[in-house]
């Protein structure tokens, strides 16, 4: 199997970034993006994925963290998708329920080359740390919008709006962990009944 790793370096005027992912590592993450909530959150997407993740991102924070948040998913999904190249001979499908005290999240991913995106979170407070809640929907449709990933990310219940955020990328990275993961039963072909994706 080759090496499954990818760089992707996006420069706009309101963001500069540059991702890195291995996505046979061990979840070592490299993270700064300015925002220290942010940082936690994608630190868990890559220790509990055991996908290597380094983010270096610039962002417009004078203005607000919109862009830096959605702009980051938009490059991470990039890298996770150059990084699977033709998408054959992984699992390709992956599911978590994830607990955190009180809170139990889902999520499920087809690795399929057909963005798709559900974000049935909700929560009770405007901001965590220093980052709005509104942007983790924003950050999940850019990843699965830009990964090819259907992505589907729910909270079944919940109320300590830390807790939700944190079991939503915790169970899309058990997910990711499952799909990405070679099937050598599939022989280095898709899982597909079509044969392609």
């Amino acid at each position: 199997m080759t090496d499954r790793i990818a760089t992707i370096s996006r420069k706009t005027k309101e963001t500069d970034i540059t991702v890195t992912v291995n996505l046979d590592g061990t979840g070592q993450t490299d993270i700064e993006t300015g925002i220290g909530f942010f940082d936690h959150m994608l630190d868990a997407l890559g220790r509990h994925s055991f996908i290597d993740l380094t983010v270096r991102t610039k962002g417009d924070l004078h203005i607000d963290g919109h862009h830096t948040v959605e702009d980051t998913g938009i490059v991470i999904g990039q890298a996770i998708k150059e990084a699977l190249g033709d998408f054959a001979g992984i699992t390709r499908y992956g599911h978590a329920y994830l607990p955190m005290d009180e809170t139990l999240a889902r999520a499920a991913v087809d690795l399929c080359k057909r963005p798709y995106c559900i974000f049935n979170v909700d929560f009770s407070r405007d901001k965590i740390g220093e980052m709005d809640t509104e942007l983790f929907r924003e950050f999940f449709f850019a990843l699965a919008g830009n990964g090819g990933m259907c992505l589907h990310v729910e909270k079944l219940y919940g109320e300590n709006c830390h807790h939700i955020a944190e079991a939503c990328f915790k169970a899309t990275a058990r997910a990711l962990k499952m799909a990405v993961t070679p099937e050598p039963r599939l022989g280095g072909a898709p899982a597909s009944t079509k044969g392609s994706l």
